[in-house]
C-alpha cells in the first residue's frame, strides 16, 4: 500500500462504512467530510512528527518504536491520569482528561492536542471534584470517578454541566470505568473500587473482600435525567483471578468480557490483565506473568469489526511506556511499541473514527502525568504488521 496518500484513501474507506453505521447522524458525518478538504493546524504542542485459531496467551514480545504524532507541552501540577474522547455535532474530536491533582478536567483538541478549556475546581458541589480519576463517554454524556469523594458524577458535553452523581452510599475508592448499551437509553457502568487499609492507605484488603473489587450500575437515561441503580458487586476472592490493586477495565459487548488491570506485583505476583464476564464472574483466563514488565495500566478495545480486532494496554516500564496489543478473541501477542517521549502512562483513550488528521483514528495516551501523547494509528497498523481492515 502506498502510504504516501494513505489519508484520502483510509478516510473515504472509513467515512463509507460510517454512512452505512445507523447511528452516525448527518451532523456528525458532514463535518467528517469536510475535514477531508481542510486539515487541520497543530498549534501549541511539541512536533515529533515521524516522517481465528484459539492460541493460548503468551508473553508479549519486544517493543517497536513508533513515533507519537505529537506530546503537548507538559502541565507538572495537574497529574493527569485517565482519557476519553467525544465528537461533538461540529465534527471535532475532543479528548478529555482528568487531572488529580488540580482536581478538574482538561479539555483537548484531538487533531492538535491545543487545550481547549478546564473544567470544575476542588470541593463536592455539582461540578467540583475531589481527586478525579476514571473517564468514560457515552452520547453526550461523560461519567467521571471521583476518588475522594467518592462517588460518579455525569456531566453533559459539550458545557461539562453536571447533571447526577451516584456512588456515594457504596463506593470507597473508584477509580477506573467502562460502559456499555444493553437496551434503548439503558446503560450497564461497571466501576473499579481499589479501596486500601491501613494509615498510609497501602494495606490490601483480606481476600473475602476483594469480592467487592468492582461495581456495577444500570444507568437509566431519561428525559428528565440520569438515574443509577446498584446491581451489586464482584471480584474472585481466591485463586488466579482475585482483583488486588485495580484501576483500569475496559470490555467488549461482542465477545462478552471484561479485561481488568490488576497493579499488584506484591508477594511475587505479577501484574496482569484478568478475564471476567460481563455478569462478573471470572472467566479461569488471565494474561500469563510475563506479559508485563512493570505495572499493566490503561486498556483499550480495537475494535476493527466482525471479531477483528486488538486489546491495547500500557505497561508502565522505564523508561518508556511500552504498549502491549492483544488478539480481540484468542488474547495471543500481537505486537508492541514504544514512542519516543511518552513515559509513566497510566490512562490511553483508543479512538478508531477517522478525522482529518488520523484517517484510521487515533491513540491517546498520558505522558508522565502531565501531557496528552497522540499515535497514528495507520503508523502503528505499518509497523506491526496489523490487520489492515483496521485501516478503514
Amino acid at each position: 500500500m502506498d502510504f504516501s496518500g494513505r489519508g484520502r484513501l483510509a478516510a473515504a474507506l472509513r467515512l463509507a462504512r460510517f454512512a452505512h453505521n445507523p447511528r452516525m447522524t448527518a451532523p456528525r458525518l458532514l463535518p467528517s467530510l469536510l475535514g477531508l478538504v481542510l486539515l487541520a493546524g497543530c498549534t501549541g504542542p511539541e512536533q515529533v512528527r515521524r516522517t481465528l485459531p484459539v492460541e493460548p496467551p503468551q508473553a508479549a514480545p519486544a517493543a517497536t518504536r513508533v513515533e507519537e504524532t505529537f506530546v503537548t507541552r507538559p502541565d507538572r501540577e495537574e497529574e493527569l491520569d485517565s482519557l476519553a474522547t467525544w465528537v461533538g455535532e461540529d465534527g471535532i474530536t475532543r479528548v478529555l482528561a482528568t487531572a488529580k491533582s488540580a482536581h478538574r478536567l482538561v479539555v483537548f483538541d484531538g487533531e492538535s492536542g491545543e487545550r481547549l478549556r478546564e473544567v470544575g475546581g476542588r470541593g463536592r458541589a455539582p461540578g467540583q471534584f475531589e481527586r478525579p480519576n476514571g473517564i468514560v463517554t457515552f452520547g453526550d454524556l461523560a461519567f467521571v470517578a471521583e476518588r475522594d469523594a467518592p462517588r460518579v458524577q455525569v456531566l453533559r458535553l459539550p458545557d461539562l454541566v453536571p447533571v447526577a452523581s451516584f456512588g456515594e452510599d457504596a463506593l470507597r475508592s473508584p477509580y477506573g470505568l467502562w460502559l456499555h448499551e444493553t437496551a434503548p437509553d439503558e446503560l450497564d457502568l461497571y466501576v473499579t473500587d481499589s479501596f486500601m487499609y491501613g494509615a498510609d492507605h497501602a494495606q490490601l484488603p483480606p481476600d473475602h473482600e476483594l469480592g467487592q473489587r468492582v461495581r456495577r450500575y444500570r444507568i437509566d437515561l431519561a428525559e428528565d435525567g440520569v438515574r443509577a441503580h446498584s446491581r451489586g458487586a464482584f471480584g474472585a476472592t481466591e485463586g488466579r483471578g482475585r482483583l488486588r490493586v485495580v484501576e483500569s477495565v475496559a470490555g467488549d459487548s461482542a465477545q462478552g468480557r471484561l479485561l481488568i488491570a490488576d497493579e499488584s506485583r506484591r508477594d511475587g505476583t505479577a501484574s496482569t490483565l484478568h478475564e471476567y464476564d460481563l455478569e462478573g464472574a471470572y472467566t479461569g483466563r488471565s494474561l500469563p506473568d510475563g506479559a508485563f514488565a512493570g505495572e499493566a495500566e490503561g486498556v483499550a478495545l480495537w475494535d476493527c469489526g466482525f471479531e477483528r480486532g486488538y486489546w491495547v494496554a500500557a505497561d508502565q516500564v522505564v523508561p518508556l511506556t511500552v504498549f502491549h496489543l492483544f488478539d480481540r478473541v484468542t488474547l495471543a501477542p500481537r505486537g508492541s511499541f514504544s514512542g519516543r517521549v511518552t513515559a509513566n502512562t497510566d490512562g490511553i483513550a483508543l479512538h478508531a473514527a477517522t478525522t482529518p488528521r488520523f484517517p484510521a483514528g487515533a491513540l491517546y495516551a498520558v505522558h508522565d502525568d502531565r501531557a496528552l501523547a497522540a499515535f497514528d494509528l495507520l503508523d502503528v497498523i505499518r509497523a506491526l504488521g496489523l490487520d489492515p481492515a483496521c485501516a478503514r
